[in-house]
């Protein structure tokens, strides 16, 4: 069995829970490396802002930084996301295996079940009456009784 450490899957999925951090990744997925200036041009908030937005993908693993002279280059890093697609693909596999469990069992034949019964029908099933508790329900008992006399000494 495959051991994950969870504090990198933790932070990666909390870095990836936001939509500008993703967009920041799709960026970066396009080019090799960007600049950060470059990376924050087509978004609609400050500068700091998408500076504390890199620091959570950078704290995560997902966005490497190296600064030359005064301006700091973002490059994609994949290796936390790799780990992230192996998890979640266990649990992908996990329901393909069960979906395709069910779709085998809904689609078998059920003459196949017992090959004696193929030259007669299947014989219809008793009618059930409904349960007693699904009648009608007899009047309830009165929730309170009047006020009695009061005592005053």
């Amino acid at each position: 069995m495959v051991k994950y450490q969870d504090e990198t899957l933790d932070r990666t999925f909390a870095a990836l829970s936001d939509p500008t951090r993703r967009a920041l990744l799709a960026r970066l997925g396009e080019r090799e490396s960007l600049s950060v200036s470059e990376l924050a041009q087509p978004f609609a908030m400050s500068l700091p802002a998408i500076m504390k937005h890199l620091d959570v993908l950078t704290d995560a693993g997902l966005v490497a930084r190296e600064k030359t002279g005064r301006t700091v280059a973002c490059r994609l890093t994949a290796r936390p996301m790799e780990q992230a697609m192996n998890w979640l693909n266990r649990y992908a596999q996990f329901w393909s295996d069960n979906l395709d469990r069910l779709a085998a069992f809904v689609e078998e034949d059920p003459w196949q079940l017992n090959p004696q019964s193929q030259s007669q029908p299947t014989p219809a099933l008793p009618r059930v009456q409904a349960s007693p508790s699904r009648g009608a329900s007899a009047p309830g008992r009165k929730k309170s009784t009047p006020r009695g006399p009061s005592r005053k000494t």
